[in-house]
């Protein structure tokens, strides 16, 4: 995988129940990876790390050769302020059919950003499941 860079944090998400229409197409195409596949895919050197926390966190730690591109732009405990210009910067970046790991925090963002980028037409990308977080407890389990 390279190495980690830096501390984490915490958190996560969940959910159940009945899924909406876009909800249950993202579930049919965007795809995941745990922490252990992610680590492998990483030490191919064949699939590259799209971070999307926001700038501070990506510099308080990070995977190595990882690119930094906030989905959030700011995150209040009243409002989430959403990068406008998120799969732009990104398509600026990567190509649409490069293989593309996708990692935040704990998964949530990352999640969200995932199907943004599924949609825009982004071929190849995956979502890491657990986030950041899970990569630092794999890597720590080694």
């Amino acid at each position: 995988m390279g190495s980690l860079r830096g501390g984490g944090g915490g958190g996560g998400g969940g959910g159940g129940g009945e899924y909406s229409k876009q909800e249950e197409t993202e579930r049919m195409v965007m795809r995941s990876v745990d922490a252990e596949e992610a680590c492998a895919l990483l030490s191919s050197g064949r699939h590259q790390y799209l971070d999307v926390r926001m700038w501070e966190d990506f510099d308080k730690g990070h995977v190595a050769g990882a690119r930094n591109v906030p989905y959030y732009l700011s995150v209040t405990p009243r409002a989430k302020e959403k990068n406008p210009h998120f799969v732009q910067q990104v398509a600026a970046l990567y190509d649409t059919h490069e293989p593309i790991i996708v990692g935040c925090r704990s998964g949530v963002r990352s999640k969200l950003a995932t199907a943004d980028l599924v949609a825009a037409g982004f071929k190849n990308v995956r979502n890491l499941e657990g986030g950041y977080l899970s990569l630092l407890r794999a890597a720590n389990q080694q």
